[in-house]
């Protein structure tokens, strides 16, 4: 599922998070060595990270929220993890925030007591943003034998037929996603022609568009789970429930999507 906020394909949200994740480390570091060694150097290079990785943090949230909002599949348990994984992030944040503005008297406790809270929600968001990264595939576009450039389309319903590509568009085995009614479609060309289905996997909601595709045969790249993409049949678990197909049309070289049937 390629990231929607990245650099030539490369997610900007995964190259500014190690920023406030180095920066809050020190901080808490730096201000345990103040208070064991009171010297006024240590207590201040820490206040200085703080601020510097309290910063960073809101920065690397930005490109964070629009993966969550159009890369995360929607339905999904990776929605709910990524959901989990900002509401930590948030609770961390803003336990550095609460020692940021206690740190008035120097060598005080306090801060460090909310920095060691702070650090160990962040080894929590971080264990959960890799679950989402290595388990989920998010910001991660997987490829495979003639997958093609990920293409992803926004189109709006203005008759029962909507033209969604040129027949040329696509090669055998390739696929590319489209956005109608609300709905997240896989429009995919076989050796017989083209195919529309869901883009939902019906075990955990992962995205088919960012699976591969072969001989009429989408695979899931969270599980594994195999479908006909024709009939929507699963041909291998673990999913069990069958996908949702759609009509297509192919007409004086172009392809229709029949939204009626969405």
């Amino acid at each position: 599922m390629k990231s929607r906020a990245h650099i030539r394909g490369h997610p900007v949200h995964m190259i500014l998070v190690p920023f406030p994740i180095a920066f809050l480390s020190g901080a808490l570091l730096f201000d345990v060595l103040g208070v064991i060694y009171l010297r006024n150097s240590f207590w201040v290079t820490g206040g200085y990270l703080e601020l510097a990785g309290i910063l960073s943090g809101f920065i690397a949230a930005i490109p964070g929220l629009i993966d969550y909002l159009y890369t995360v599949p929607p339905r999904s348990s990776a929605k709910r993890r990524a959901g989990l994984h900002a509401v930590v992030n948030v609770g961390m944040l803003t336990l550095f925030i609460l020692a940021y503005f206690n740190r008035s008297d120097a060598f005080s406790i306090l801060p460090v007591v909310l920095e060691s809270g702070g650090i160990i929600l962040l080894l929590i968001a971080g264990w959960l943003g890799g679950t989402l990264v290595v388990r989920n595939q998010i910001g991660v576009n997987p490829r495979y034998a003639n997958a093609g450039k990920w293409q992803e389309l926004h189109f709006d319903q203005k008759s029962t037929l909507v033209n969604v590509a040129k027949a040329d568009t696509l090669t055998t085995d390739q696929m590319m996603l489209i956005h109608i009614k609300n709905k997240r479609v896989v429009l995919a060309k076989t050796e017989d022609g083209y195919v529309a289905f869901s883009d939902h996997c019906s075990h955990r909601g992962g995205s088919l568009a960012g699976g591969s595709m072969i001989c009429g045969t989408v695979q899931c790249p969270w599980h594994g789970s195999q479908f006909n993409v024709r009939t929507g049949v699963p041909n291998a678990g673990p999913a069990e429930k069958g996908l949702q197909t759609y009509e297509v049309v192919e007409n004086a070289g172009y392809v229709y999507l029949n939204a009626d049937t969405l």
